[in-house]
């Protein structure tokens, strides 16, 4: 099978700081890959130079072609959105104004409407706070909508930087239930960041563990979260 993102050999920097070290991963179309790691392994990184956000030297292919030396913008056209740690929503616009804003690219108006009803469909607590500025969203409702709004792309992949990060239990565990629906369901690839390792394990089929920017162990997402020392790590038991 081929992959649709293949990463190679990825070494990423801030000013002289070398963030990722020859990190190398890959993520077949249909796939849900979490990538595993503690605070400053680079797992933010990675999402970021995949996006050309931060300065990086070796291989990312989307779909076979090169992205190095695109920039941010036409990465986003060519069909990856990215929901970055912090949710991202603009904050003084409403809730449909923030989904009316991932469509900018889009040309089929047409069918802009009809995936926004099917964002509300999945999330229908922004349904009901449709006028309501983003601003006074709860944590996990600004989640919600940075989700859909990455969606009203029409994005081929998704990646998604801790995207339980501050969310009450039940929150998360219903934000994730939507995600695999959105990944069976609309078949967007996703490549997610997360600390909640066990929550991540459980939804994902394939998994990477990072440390100081270099892929340690990789597998299918029920072998990786039987590894004794993963269960130690990141599980706790």
């Amino acid at each position: 099978m081929t992959a649709l993102l293949n990463v190679r050999d990825l070494r990423a920097y801030y000013g002289q700081v070398q963030a990722l070290d020859g990190l190398s991963l890959s993520l077949n179309e249909g796939s849900l890959t979490t990538v595993l790691g503690a605070n400053g392994a680079g797992k933010t990184t990675t999402l970021r130079a995949i996006c050309n956000m931060v300065r990086s030297t070796g291989t990312i292919e989307f779909d076979g072609k090169p992205l190095n030396h695109r920039s941010t913008e036409s990465i986003v056209r060519a069909g990856i959105a990215h929901v970055p740690q912090g949710r991202g929503t603009f904050t003084a616009m409403t809730v449909e104004e923030n989904l009316q804003l991932g469509a900018i690219t889009r040309k089929d108006r047409s069918r802009i409407i009809s995936d926004m009803e099917r964002m509300y469909a999945y999330f229908p607590v922004l349904k009901q706070r449709h006028t309501q500025q983003a601003g006074t969203l709860s944590g996990g409702e600004q989640q919600m909508l940075a989700i859909a709004r990455a969606l009203m792309l029409q994005p081929r992949l998704m990646l998604l930087d801790e995207p339980s990060f501050g969310l009450a239990p039940l929150i998360v565990r219903d934000l994730f239930n939507i995600l695999a629906r959105i990944n069976l369901e609309d078949k967007v690839s996703i490549l997610m960041v997360e600390q909640n390792a066990r929550i991540a394990l459980e939804l994902a089929d394939h998994a990477y563990v990072i440390e100081t920017g270099r892929v340690v162990m990789s597998g299918s997402a029920k072998d990786i979260s039987n590894n004794e020392n993963v269960r130690k790590c990141y599980l706790g038991y």
